[in-house]
């Protein structure tokens, strides 16, 4: 009997530390992944903001932006490697009560790594011929490292680089912070009236130049984006380097305390559930294993050798 209970715990013991050895590589790597119905709402606000209003025609200024995000996954649409979420953006101006400009993104995605995979009806603005590539940008991946990130920018409808810069305390989070700077750039052009830039020609076409200032505060554990700033520029002019004929839209949006306490609050769970399979459990497994092999092993041995220690014992202490 006792030698069976000896071999039941060597083996527990076993099988215990070859968890441990596993949780933190093989299962936290097929495991731990960015969810399929994901659902989150989260809202950014700039003051002495301006837009040009196409309702009125007329340029706003010195409002109070508010802009509203919102992620909702497909759930049906995805699988064990790739997730797809729909995202929809609303600006509102709270000065004078009107909304601003609504925009709406599909994207499919690695669960792991944040990169953009070309599937499942992905369109930016209902525009399903835009391929969107590089990473997605409201995730980096789990595991986010000190380097240059290629994020595909909506409006560019390309990649932009956001560059490592440091690391920032968020909320109690060891955040890193990475940047992205984009120059006025040509997206495309617009003809309008001559008295809108007040010139005296009947009408005018004009550069619609993009200028960014973003910084993301990423979560390296996780890769959750937890909190942002965005300072972006849309204005109309002859060239890149010409002062602006008119501003379409200019206003540095951050997160509401609000928003930022209900992204920190989701992370720190995240955080722990990654803690514990990464390291609790295996520390304990680890521990509990070790010591069931040793118990295993001591119960296997034969009486004899044990009776021979003893009498090896009482020898020496009788010398």
């Amino acid at each position: 009997m006792r030698g069976i209970i000896g071999l039941i715990l060597a083996g527990l013991g076993a099988f215990l530390i070859l968890v441990a050895v596993l949780l933190p590589t093989w299962v936290v790597s097929r495991v731990v992944k960015f969810p399929l119905n994901e659902y989150q709402t989260a809202t950014l606000e700039a003051t002495n903001a301006s837009y040009f209003s196409v309702a009125s025609l007329t340029e706003k200024t010195g409002v109070t932006l508010e802009a509203t995000y919102t992620i909702k996954g497909d759930g049906s649409a995805g699988n064990s490697s790739t997730a797809v979420w729909n995202e929809f953006s609303y600006v509102y101006d709270l000065t004078n009560h009107k909304a601003v400009e609504q925009t709406s993104r599909r994207f499919a995605f690695n669960r792991r790594t944040g990169q953009l995979v070309d599937c499942c009806g992905a369109s930016v603005n209902g525009d399903k011929s835009v391929r969107q590539y590089g990473l997605i940008g409201y995730v980096f991946p789990i595991g986010t490292q000190k380097q240059t990130y290629q994020v595909f920018n909506t409006t560019l409808k390309k990649t932009e680089p956001f560059v490592y810069s440091g690391t920032a305390n968020v909320g109690g989070i060891q955040a890193y912070e990475f940047v992205e700077n984009i120059p006025p750039t040509e997206t495309t052009t617009q003809t309008l009236p001559g008295s809108f830039v007040h010139s005296s020609a009947a009408s005018v076409t004009l550069g619609e130049y993009d200028a960014e200032h973003v910084i993301y505060y990423i979560d390296p554990e996780t890769g959750a984006l937890i909190d942002v700033n965005e300072q972006q520029s849309t204005t109309l002019r002859t060239s890149a380097t010409a002062a602006p004929s008119l501003v379409g839209f200019d206003a540095d949006l951050v997160a509401t305390p609000a928003t930022l306490a209900t992204v920190v609050g989701l992370d720190s769970s995240g955080r722990r559930e990654l803690t514990l399979l990464d390291t609790t459990l295996p520390i304990v497994f680890g521990v509990v294993g070790g010591i069931a092999l040793l118990a295993g092993i001591f119960l296997n041995r034969r009486p004899h050798e044990d009776a021979a220690e003893l009498d090896d014992v009482s020898a020496q202490a009788a010398a």
